[in-house]
């Protein structure tokens, strides 16, 4: 399923949905650890924020109770560039995709995040909206997204 990521200055980013379907709004931002995406998620410092994964491949050893900075994800939305759909760790409860279901947090998979990251840096904090609902394929092909940019 196709989902969308929407910067309020108008840059569009175009990936695929995982995790729940929905729309939410928050701050966009981003983190560059290359491990720790569980304690992101339930890092309270990120409530109400968007948070893009710099990091190409996440969720490879998936999540477990032990890796949470709190009870519950804290974050609106989750972006990264590649899921790894099957975790290969030996502590692994869950996917990710399966966290992100249970708490109802949409995420995006597809997005240059290194692009978003730059584009975030030059033109400051802004407000975003990650959705996977009304997005088909004619939309999305009728007005081409500047991901490139």
């Amino acid at each position: 399923m196709h989902a969308l990521l929407a910067l309020e200055d108008g840059r569009t980013f175009h990936g695929e949905s995982f995790g729940a379907q929905g729309t939410q709004v928050g701050e966009v931002c981003f983190n560059t650890s290359m491990t720790g995406y569980q304690e992101v998620l339930t890092d309270p410092s990120y409530r109400g924020q968007i948070v893009a994964m710099t990091y190409p491949l996440i969720g490879n050893y998936g999540t477990n109770p032990l890796d949470q900075e709190s009870r519950e994800p804290h974050v609106r939305g989750f972006v990264i560039e590649e899921l790894s759909e099957i975790p290969s760790s030996w502590r692994s409860e869950t996917s990710l995709e399966d966290y992100l279901r249970r708490w109802n947090i949409p995420g995006v998979q597809g997005i240059d995040t290194r692009a978003l990251t730059r584009h975030l840096r030059e033109r400051g904090a802004m407000k975003a909206c990650v959705t996977s609902e009304g997005i088909s394929e004619r939309k999305r092909s009728r007005k081409p997204s500047p991901d490139k940019a």
